[in-house]
């Protein structure tokens, strides 16, 4: 089972990533280091399966979330260098959770739960529909408003099924 994990933080560089053993830079993978307000620096690797939210295209400077997967091993080096699952860029209004949502569509954290409506667009990684029903899936939630109960309950504008 994936345990989602995020970072959050400013962009600071974005470099190719060299994944031939003979130093051959393919181009498809990026390395993005992500710094916090607490000066910690990650560096994600950006492959071409990693799940941008909304397709957009990060900047130096860009306040991001960067998910991955903690369970995965990661080379012993400083700064940590995690594999990106999924990339958000900040947008106002718009919160990102990813997470293992149960039958009654809470997250695995135990700090979201999703209420749905037929407003809510439930789709897959390649923006087809999703006709089942998501619980009991990894996903890709894209929010705003919360209760302030435990957990906390919102209406998602989107979620996206990680199959």
């Amino acid at each position: 089972m994936i345990n989602f994990q995020s970072f959050h933080g400013k962009v600071i560089m974005i470099d190719d990533f060299w994944v031939q053993p003979n130093g051959e830079q393919l181009g498809c993978y990026k390395l993005i280091s992500v710094q916090n307000r607490y000066g910690d620096l990650v560096k994600f690797v950006v492959s071409p399966d990693t799940y941008f939210v909304d397709h957009v295209m990060l900047r130096i400077g860009d306040m991001v979330t960067g998910f991955y997967d903690a369970n995965a091993p990661v080379p012993m080096i400083f700064p940590p260098q995690f594999r990106a699952i999924v990339m958000a860029r900040d947008t106002q209004y718009q919160k990102v959770k990813v997470s293992y949502f149960n039958r009654q569509l809470v997250s695995n954290d135990n700090k979201l739960k999703l209420n749905i409506s037929q407003c809510t667009k439930i789709i897959l990684k390649n923006d087809q529909a999703f006709t089942k029903n998501p619980a009991n899936h990894n996903l890709l939630v894209v929010y705003g408003f919360t209760t302030m109960s435990i957990p906390a309950q919102t209406t998602p504008y989107k979620i996206i099924v990680m199959c």
